[in-house]
C-alpha cells in the first residue's frame, strides 16, 4: 500500500453540500447531475447532431474502478477492456482493427483536445469518478469535433451547484485486494467555483502479474471575471504502475485464465505512466448574438514499458489551442444559428528501445540491455470547422458543417543518424470533411433526424513506418461517408424513451496492421470495408407506489460489417465479416429505487462471436455477464449525507474474455495469443460521506 494514511482520510473526511438547510430527498438523488455556471457549461453543444449523454444515473450501475464499462450501455459503442490501464473504444466497427489502445476518434476533457498527434487517445488516464457525465457522437457527424470516423467522446468534470460547497469522499474495497478513494472538495461563492479531487488506487488483480497502483489529482477552477467574461483552469495529474499479464492463447484461457503469458510473467512485464494536463480556458460572450470560448493547453507524458521483446523508454510532450465561435445572426426573419472555430495540436515524440536481458537475471524480471532504437517525431495537426443550422419552418431544421484537416509527420531516426534514408517527413494533403443534418420534429413527443457525413482517420505511428522504420511514403488516411437515418420516441406520457438508428458507412483504404516480430506491427492500406447495423435503445420509467420505481432498460447493437475488396499477402477477404466486431450485443438491466434510501440495480451484458482473423476461421465464444449492486443513502444530519453500496461483478462466475486479439501469430511452435480474460466473480463495497459547509 502507497499511503496508510488513506485509510485514515477515508474515515474521517466528511463531504459537503452547501445549502443551510437539510438536504432534501431531491437533492440527495439529483445533486450529482447537476451541473451549473452556464457559461462553463460542457456539452457537445453541436446544433442538432444527435448525441447521446452518460451521466450519473448510469455510472451508478457500476463499480467506480469499472465506470469505462458504463459506456458499453450505449448502443454501436463497444470498450475491449485487457485491464485497467489497456482499453480499446471502437465505434461501429472503427477501431476495432487497432491491436492495443484506442483511435480512430477524438477524446475531450471539458472541450480540451486529448488526442495525441498520431490519434490515440487514453481514457485510462482520467479518473471517471470525476466526471459529471460523458457526451458521445457516433461517426463522422461532430464536425466541430475533427470528423472522425469513429466521432468523438467529451468528458466532463463535476461543478458545483450554485452556492454549493462540500467535501466527499467515496471509499471502495473488494476482491484482488481493491482499494480506492475518490476525495473531493467543492466550493462555489461570488465568482469562484474550484473543484479538487485526489484519487487513490490499488488492486493485484484477477491474474497473474497484474498488480495495479494509481495516484491522481484533478483541478478545476473557474472564476468570473465580468458578467460576460470566465476564466478557468484545469490541472489533471496521473501516475500510475501496472503490470502487464498480456494475452493467453486458447489452451491457456480455457484451462487457467488467472495465468499471465509466460514471457511476460518471466520479464514482470509492466507499465509505468506520468500523465499530466494544463489547460486555460477563456468564455466570453461578446453580445447575445456572438460568444466564444477559447482554450489553450500544455500535456505530458512519461512511458516506461519492459516488454520480454525490448524495453520502451518514451516521453511526449504538446500543446496546442482551441477556439470556438458561437452565435445568430437574422436572415429573412429567420434566425440562423452559427458556430465556426480552428484548433491546433503539435507534439514531439521521443522513443527509445533497449534489449531485455530478463534470460540472463536470475528470475528477477526485466534488465535493460543494449541501445537498439532511438527516434524522435514531431506530429501536427490542424483542423478548422464550421457550421450553420438554419429553421426552415417550426417543425424542419437543416443544419451543413464544413471540417478541414491537414496533418504532418516529421520523423527522425537518431540511432542510425547518417544513414541514408533514415528520416522522413509525410505531409498529408488537407482533407474536406462535409456534413449535412436534418431534423424533424413529428410532435412533441416524436423526433426523426438523417445525417450524411465524411470521416477520416490518420495512420498511426506505427502504422507509418516501413518494417526498416521509416516512413512509409504510400500510406494513405483512411476515409469513409456515413449514412445515417434515426428517430426518438416518448412514449406513455414520457414514461417510456425509444432511440432507433439505421447507419451505413463505406471505408476507403482501410488500414491494415501487418505482424513483422513478436508483438511488432506495420501499417498498409488493404481494402474497402461496409459497416451497416441498428441500434435500439429503451427505458422505461415505471413509478408502482409512493417511493417505489422501476427502470428497466436495453440496448440492443446489430451489426454487419464486412470487407468490401480486401487482398492481403495474397488472400482474398473479399465479403468476410470485419475482423474484431461482434454482430449482436445486448446490454439490459433495471433500476430500482425500493424506497426513499434503498436503491438496487443490475445489469447484464451480452456479446456475440467475434471474428479473430480476417479468413474467418475462428471466432471468440459469445457470453453473457451478469452484474448487481444494491445501496442505502441517508441524511445522518444536518449537514452529512451518506451512501453505503454493494456490489457482486460476474455473478455467475463465467469464464469470458473481455478484450481479443485479431489476426495474432504464434512463435517458436507456441499458441497463438488472441485472449485476454475477463476477471472471475468479484464483490465490491464503497461508503460516500458527503459534509455540507
Amino acid at each position: 500500500m502507497k499511503s496508510p494514511l488513506i485509510f485514515l482520510i477515508s474515515l474521517l473526511t466528511f463531504n459537503f453540500s452547501v445549502a443551510q438547510d437539510p438536504v432534501s430527498k431531491d437533492s440527495i438523488t439529483e445533486l450529482d447531475e447537476v451541473i451549473l455556471l452556464e457559461a462553463l457549461k460542457s456539452s457537445a453543444d453541436n446544433g442538432i447532431v444527435p448525441t447521446q449523454i452518460i451521466g450519473s444515473k448510469v455510472f451508478k450501475n457500476y463499480s467506480p474502478i469499472d465506470l469505462v464499462t458504463s459506456i458499453n450501455q450505449v448502443s454501436g459503442v463497444y470498450i475491449l477492456s485487457g485491464a485497467l490501464n489497456t482499453n480499446r473504444i471502437t465505434v461501429r466497427g472503427i477501431g476495432a482493427r487497432t491491436l492495443y489502445g484506442t483511435d480512430k476518434l477524438r477524446l475531450y476533457y471539458n472541450n480540451i483536445p486529448i488526442t495525441n498527434g498520431s490519434g490515440f487517445s487514453t481514457i485510462e488516464s482520467f479518473d471517471l469518478e470525476n466526471l459529471s457525465h460523458i457526451d458521445i457522437i457516433k461517426g463522422p457527424k461532430g464536425t466541430n469535433f475533427g470528423a472522425n470516423l469513429g466521432g468523438a467522446i467529451l468528458l466532463n468534470s463535476k461543478q458545483p451547484a450554485i452556492g454549493s460547497s462540500y467535501f466527499r469522499n467515496n471509499l471502495t474495497v473488494g476482491s484482488y485486494n481493491l482499494l480506492k478513494n475518490n476525495l473531493l472538495f467543492t466550493l462555489q461563492e461570488d465568482k469562484l467555483s474550484l473543484s479538487l479531487h485526489y484519487g487513490h488506487m490499488e488492486r493485484d488483480g484477477y491474474r497473474e502479474n497484474n498488480h495495479f497502483e494509481q495516484d491522481g489529482v484533478l483541478l478545476d477552477l473557474n472564476y468570473q471575471l465580468s458578467p460576460k467574461t470566465v476564466i478557468g483552469l484545469l490541472v489533471n495529474h496521473v501516475d500510475y504502475t501496472a503490470q502487464i499479464p498480456s494475452s493467453l492463447g486458447l489452451t491457456d484461457f480455457k484451462e487457467n485464465p488467472k495465468q499471465a503469458a509466460f514471457t511476460w510473467k518471466a520479464a514482470k512485464g509492466h507499465e509505468a505512466n506520468n500523465y499530466s494536463l494544463v489547460g486555460l480556458t477563456l468564455n466570453h460572450s461578446f453580445s447575445e448574438k456572438l460568444k466564444n470560448s477559447t482554450s489553450i493547453f500544455y500535456n505530458y507524458l512519461d512511458h516506461y514499458e519492459p516488454r520480454p521483446f525490448g524495453i520502451l523508454d518514451e516521453y511526449t510532450h504538446g500543446f496546442g489551442f482551441r477556439t470556438k465561435f458561437t452565435g445568430k445572426f437574422d436572415l429573412s426573419q429567420t434566425k440562423v444559428a452559427y458556430s465556426f472555430g480552428a484548433e491546433l495540436y503539435k507534439d514531439e515524440y521521443n522513443w527509445s528501445e533497449f534489449e531485455n536481458l530478463y534470460k540472463d537475471n536470475n528470475g528477477q524480471g526485466s534488465k535493460k540491455g543494449d541501445l537498439f532504437a532511438n527516434n524522435k517525431e514531431f506530429r501536427r495537426q490542424f483542423n478548422a470547422f464550421g457550421n450553420l443550422l438554419f429553421p426552415l419552418t417550426e417543425a424542419f431544421s437543416a443544419q451543413i458543417g464544413m471540417s478541414i484537416n491537414k496533418t504532418h509527420y516529421d520523423f527522425r531516426d537518431q540511432f542510425n543518424e547518417g544513414s541514408e534514408n533514415m528520416s522522413a517527413k509525410r505531409d498529408f494533403k488537407p482533407i474536406l470533411l462535409p456534413s449535412l443534418n436534418l431534423n424533424y420534429v413529428i410532435s412533441d413527443d416524436t423526433k426523426v433526424y438523417a445525417n450524411i457525413s465524411r470521416g477520416f482517420s490518420n495512420p498511426s505511428l506505427e502504422e507509418t513506418l516501413t518494417p526498416d522504420g521509416v516512413i512509409n511514403p504510400d500510406i494513405s488516411q483512411e476515409t469513409g461517408i456515413n449514412y445515417e437515418v434515426g428517430t426518438q420516441w416518448h412514449l406513455l406520457d414520457e414514461k417510456m424513451k425509444v432511440n432507433l438508428a439505421l447507419y451505413r458507412m463505406d471505408v476507403k483504404n482501410l488500414l491494415v496492421a501487418q505482424r513483422v516480430g513478436e508483438d511488432q506491427y506495420v501499417g498498409k492500406n488493404a481494402g474497402k470495408t461496409k459497416h451497416q447495423g441498428v441500434e435500439l435503445e429503451m427505458e422505461y420509467n415505471w413509478k408502482i407506489g409512493t417511493d417505489l420505481t422501476l427502470s428497466p432498460f436495453i440496448s440492443y447493437t446489430y451489426s454487419k460489417h464486412q470487407f468490401v475488396s480486401f487482398i492481403d499477402e495474397g488472400n482474398d477477404y473479399s465479403g468476410n465479416p470485419l475482423t474484431g466486431v461482434p454482430a449482436h450485443r445486448l446490454n439490459s438491466g433495471i433500476q430500482a429505487n425500493l424506497s426513499q434510501r434503498l436503491y438496487w440495480n443490475t445489469t447484464h451484458q451480452y456479446v456475440g462471436e467475434i471474428p479473430l482473423t480476417d479468413a474467418n476461421s475462428l471466432s471468440s465464444e459469445s457470453f453473457n455477464i451478469f452484474n448487481s449492486k444494491i445501496g442505502y443513502r441517508n441524511q445522518l444530519a444536518k449537514r452529512v449525507y451518506m451512501d453505503v453500496s454493494l456490489g457482486l461483478n460476474n455473478i455467475f462466475d463465467t469464464n469470458y474474455a473481455r478484450s481479443v486479439l485479431i489476426n495474432t501469430t504464434g512463435f517458436g511452435g507456441s499458441e497463438p495469443r488472441y485472449y485476454y480474460p475477463g476477471d472471475g466473480r468479484n464483490f465490491y463495497g464503497s461508503l460516500q460521506i458527503r459534509y455540507s459547509l
